[in-house]
Parts: C-alpha cells; structure tokens; sequence
C-alpha cells in the first residue's frame, strides 16, 4: 500500500520542479502535499488568519442579524402569546371560581329556606296534631264519663235489686225460722218490720 507522502514523492518524481501541471487532479495532490508538507491543517496556518477572521466576522455577523431580526422576534411573539394565553385562562378559571362560589352560596340560601320552610311546616303540622289529639282525648273522657256513669247507675241498679233481694231472703229466712223454732206462723209485715228494726 502507498502512503501519502509516498504518493507525493512520485509525483514529485514523475514531474520535474519548476514546470506547471495542467492537470487538475495533479494540482489537487500538489496543494495537498503543500499542506501536509507545511505541518498541519489550513486553520492554523497563520497567513490565512485575517481571511478567515473576516468570514468569521461576516458569518458572526449574518447570523446576529438573522437571529436579532427573525428568531428573537418569532421567540418573544410565541412566549407574548403563551402569557397571553395563561392569562386568558386564569382569568376564565377566576370566573368559572366566581360562579361556583355564587352557585354554592345560591344552594346554601335555598337549603336554608328549604330547612326554614320544612320546620314551619313541622310546627304548623305539630300543632294541628296537638289541637286533633286533644280533641280526641276530650271526646275519649267524655265518652269515659258517660259510659262510667251508666256503669255506675247500673251498679246502683244492681245494688238496689240486691239489697231487695236480701230483704226478701231475710224475710223468708226470718219465716223459716220463727216457723222452726215456735211453730207459728207470722205475716209478712211483722216480720218485714222486724227484719227492718234489725237492720
């Protein structure tokens, strides 16, 4: 294999110094042998310096230009219209938040008149039960009082019927009696009277 200095060295060999190749592809190989021969890379040489300051400069500046002028304004557009944007939206939450907060406190004043309406109403219709119980606790005493006083006639009914009763079995008995121990009979007026003074 030929290395390039090797190469170069043909060249060098094949073309005698001094006379000009018209052969493009044996420029191109001389120039690189220039540069291999001079010891490094054409940046570092120092005589292209000020050519390649000066494009530095020219590229430097376009690409200031390009960016002052194009991308900053395109950049500073996008991050204006992202604050935009963010304010929009905090502003549309802040009013959705305003809602919700009047909508609760709707619901709340509806709920409390809801409780307020439903314990008038409980009052209302506790007092209603009130007035009906008692009604009917009057009409249950009197109807107590009624059937207590016919019991307590026909209590009295009875005892009546009773104590006849007993007068009548006092006589008899008091008959059976004066019969069984005398043997005589009397009438029962004198022994009605006799029951009666023994009582």
């Amino acid at each position: 294999m030929i290395n390039f200095s090797e190469s170069t060295w043909l060249v060098g060999q094949a073309q005698p110094h001094g006379e000009a190749s018209s052969d493009p592809a044996h420029a191109v190989v001389e120039h690189a042998a220039e540069a291999h021969a001079s010891g490094g890379l054409p940046q570092l040489d120092v005589s292209t310096w000020p050519g390649q300051l000066f494009w530095l400069a020219v590229t430097f500046t376009l690409l200031y230009l390009m960016m002052w002028k194009v991308v900053l304004p395109r950049i500073r557009n996008a991050i204006e219209e992202r604050r935009d944007r963010i304010a929009d939206d905090l502003d549309a939450a802040a009013d959705l938040k305003q809602k919700a907060d009047d909508s609760s406190a709707e619901y709340e004043r509806l709920l409390s008149d809801a409780r307020a309406k439903a314990h008038a109403l409980a009052l209302g219709n506790r007092a209603e039960v009130d007035k009906a119980m008692a009604a009917e606790a009057a009409q249950a005493d009197l109807e107590i009082a009624k059937r207590q006083d016919a019991a307590e006639t026909r209590i009295a009914d009875m005892r009546t019927k009773a104590l006849a009763n007993v007068e009548t079995i006092a006589v008899d008995a008091t008959r059976a009696i004066i019969v069984q121990l005398t043997g005589t009979e009397l009438d029962d007026k004198s022994i009605q009277s006799a029951v009666s003074d023994g009582r």
